[in-house]
């Protein structure tokens, strides 16, 4: 048994967890593997995404240490010396990224993609500019002098605004004077030669129109980041007008830090503290460019032969042999879907034909994050306008979704349907729809069980699994969880699916200890897991016991990852890798060998919706579907595991110091988005993969 006591030895610190896999995202803008733009969205990607970091974890941080809290996290830190890793981290992080920027500008130069800077226009350039300001930006600007008549406006999350300091001669005093940036203005600004500029330089260059009495003395530009975490509590009144005014209240969160563009003077500064009330280690500055996430702008120019280029996204050949007729489909036997490699089509045609069969009584479907324009919402209106049962468990606690879904719910409910939204302290994060539908004298129920969310959006680009299938017994089980959604009676009696709170960790931890013991009887001992975060330490203590009774362990892990791998006495018998790469990998697939070599027609074989944390565990109402028909355990077991743990070129693995290590690959290396983006689909006539000792080996697969 280990030796390794202290917390610092078992865990790693999750928010530094964190940020490495936003290193890893970043990593992609270097590399030169990939298309020029896929790069520059890769930038703009680790931009938003630490952006949201500061607001929700950084921010929850700085609550605990002004309420000087003593918490301590599960590697044994205080909120202070988290703060002080993660703020020097973090000034690490955004160095890099802009160096990657000033490179990838010379890169896009080379290509023909110029963004140019104030000193290097022609006097033609400032002419159109000027044209172009007067016309198109100066009526949506609303410069503001700073005075006791017109104080300082407010500036939402991540807003920029261009603060100038500015002196009168006739008044014979300095002034500062904000211009907040409208949202909806783009940020990049295409010339006629298609050269492009930044919205603030072209305010920079037009500031004596904003201003025409006066002389600049200096100017920067600012961004702001709030706390954006919202506060759940148990109030007794309309939960959705409950959720209104808290979107609101967030809107107005305290400003935890101001992103500035240097030089700026000491005059600027004490008027930014003073006025935002922050204190100077909450400023920072950014070289080149304040919020690289505009650079998705650049990243959606037509310059297709600078992107990755397009794969043909498979629709299932069993849907299309049934004459898209999805319940005859399902009937004839379980479908599994592929997302994005296969369409995410699948899932909307199923809600629509629903929602337009005759026979349809009713339709119950859960929805966490969805489109603007969902096309799954207006099926459901659809089906209830057709006189359908429909009942929408709507969460409003889905972060930075809460507009959306309040528009959504009300929508619904104006159709006919009815909404429900699940609990005040349990977020309903389970994906799941179940249609029952009137067959002769019986009603027979369909259930579509997902690991990703309702979003066609986010469908082209996460990896996702989608089940379909009639089991009597999973179809009632659904039924159970619906009700326990809309009704509070707890399922007691499930007999194949597994939800949290209830029994999900508890089923899992039984499932590590069966290996164990499987171990100790000197049967074959494995455990196969894929899911985007680690960091339960329950689950990670069992997953310790377990390798240290030799159960071999391979997890794949996206994104944070608190356990230690490869710590002799202690975990030398788990591997842990993550792979970043095209596609965002969001599958949660749970596998436990069950006394059987891996992969084997034996494995006990689930996929859900759960991470392994807390949270999932003990404050979301989360589901798990075992897999038991012959040929999806195959293809979810055989070909998306086996590729995902074979995968070289996408692949990182954790040390047990808490780095990573990106795999040394080549373009031979086995790529698993790849694979599954040029192979036969898994519903169709595929191929499945097996791990073989010597690389993967490629076994025919029957039609499912």
């Amino acid at each position: 048994m280990s030796k390794l006591k202290t917390p610092q030895d078992r865990f790693i610190n999750r928010e530094l967890s964190w940020l490495a896999f936003n290193e890893r995202v970043l990593h992609e803008a270097e590399n030169p593997e990939i298309p020029l733009l896929e790069r520059v969205n890769f930038l703009s990607i680790s931009s938003h995404n630490l952006d949201e970091f500061i607001m929700v974890r950084v921010a929850g941080l700085m609550d605990q240490q002004l309420h000087d809290s003593g918490h301590l996290s599960e590697d044994g830190l205080t909120v202070e010396a988290q703060l002080t890793l993660i703020h020097e981290r973090i000034k690490q992080v955004t160095h890099k990224q802009q160096t990657i920027w000033a490179e990838l500008q010379n890169e896009l130069a080379a290509h023909h993609i110029h963004i140019l800077e104030l000193k290097s226009l022609k006097s033609s350039d400032i002419k159109w500019l000027k044209s172009y300001f007067r016309e198109h930006i100066f009526p949506v600007l609303t410069p503001i002098a700073i005075d006791p008549a017109h104080p300082f406006p407010f500036l939402p999350s991540l807003g920029l605004a261009k603060l100038f300091l500015l002196h009168h001669e006739d008044k014979k005093q300095d002034q500062v004077a904000i211009v907040p940036f409208p949202q909806k203005l783009p940020r990049f600004i295409s010339l006629p030669d298609k050269r492009l500029i930044k919205l603030e330089d072209i305010i920079e260059l037009n500031w004596k129109i904003l201003f025409p009495a006066c002389e600049k003395r200096d100017s920067t530009l600012l961004k702001i980041i709030r706390d954006s975490d919202l506060d759940i509590a148990d109030e007794g009144d309309d939960f959705v007008r409950y959720f209104e005014r808290a979107v609101k209240k967030r809107k107005r969160g305290r400003v935890i830090r101001v992103k500035i563009v240097p030089p700026v003077s000491e005059t600027l500064m004490h008027f930014i503290c003073s006025h935002m009330q922050v204190e100077n280690p909450q400023m920072v500055s950014e070289q080149l460019m304040i919020g690289l996430s505009s650079l998705t702008e650049i990243y959606h120019l037509a310059y297709p032969e600078l992107k990755n280029p397009l794969y043909n996204v498979r629709f299932p050949e069993r849907i299309l042999d049934y004459n898209h007729d999805y319940f005859e489909a399902i009937k004839a036997k379980d479908i599994i879907i592929h997302h994005p490699f296969e369409s995410f089509d699948v899932v909307v045609q199923f809600l629509r034909h629903a929602a337009r069969d005759k026979d349809v009584i009713s339709i119950k479907q859960t929805l966490y994050r969805t489109s603007a324009d969902s096309p799954i919402v207006e099926a459901l209106i659809e089906a209830a306008e057709a006189g359908k049962s429909v009942t929408a468990v709507v969460e409003l606690k889905a972060r930075f979704d809460e507009e959306a879904n309040i528009k959504w719910a009300r929508d619904l409910e104006r159709a006919g349907a009815q909404v429900v939204y699940g609990f005040v302290h349990l977020k309903t994060h389970c994906k799941m729809s179940l249609v029952t539908r009137r067959q002769e004298d019986n009603l027979q129920s369909f259930v579509h069980f997902g690991t990703g969310n309702y979003h066609p959006a986010t469908a082209k680009i996460y990896t996702d699994l989608s089940f379909f299938t009639c089991n009597k017994t999973i179809c009632h089980d659904a039924a159970l969880i619906f009700n326990f959604l809309t009704g509070y009676a707890e399922p007691r009696h499930l007999k194949k699916m597994v939800i949290a709170p209830a029994n999900m960790r508890n089923t899992l931890l039984s499932l590590i200890e069966q290996e164990i013991e499987n171990a100790k009887a000197g049967k074959h001992a494995a455990i196969w897991a894929k899911m985007n975060a680690l960091v339960d330490p329950k689950m990670i203590d069992a997953l310790y016991k377990a390798s240290q009774h030799n159960v071999k362990i391979e997890l794949i892990v996206r994104g944070i990852c608190c356990l230690r791998p490869q710590v002799e006495g202690l975990s030398e018998n788990i591997r842990v890798k993550s792979l970043v790469g095209r596609f965002l990998e969001h599958s949660r697939i749970y596998c436990f060998a069950n006394g059987h070599a891996m992969p084997s027609k034996h494995a006990k074989v689930y996929i859900g919706s759960a991470d392994w944390m807390p949270r999932n565990f003990d404050w979301r109402v989360e589901g798990m579907m075992p897999i038991e028909n012959r040929t999806v355990h195959a293809q979810v077991l055989e070909q998306i595991m086996v590729a995902n743990i074979k995968d070289e070129a996408g692949s990182w693995y954790l040390q047990s110091d808490g780095q990573y290590h990106k795999v040394a690959s080549t373009k031979n290396s086995f790529s698993a988005h790849e694979y599954f983006m040029h192979n036969p689909s898994l519903s169709g006539r595929g191929k499945a993969l097996k791990k073989g000792r010597r690389g993967v080996v490629i076994k025919n697969n029957q039609k499912s």
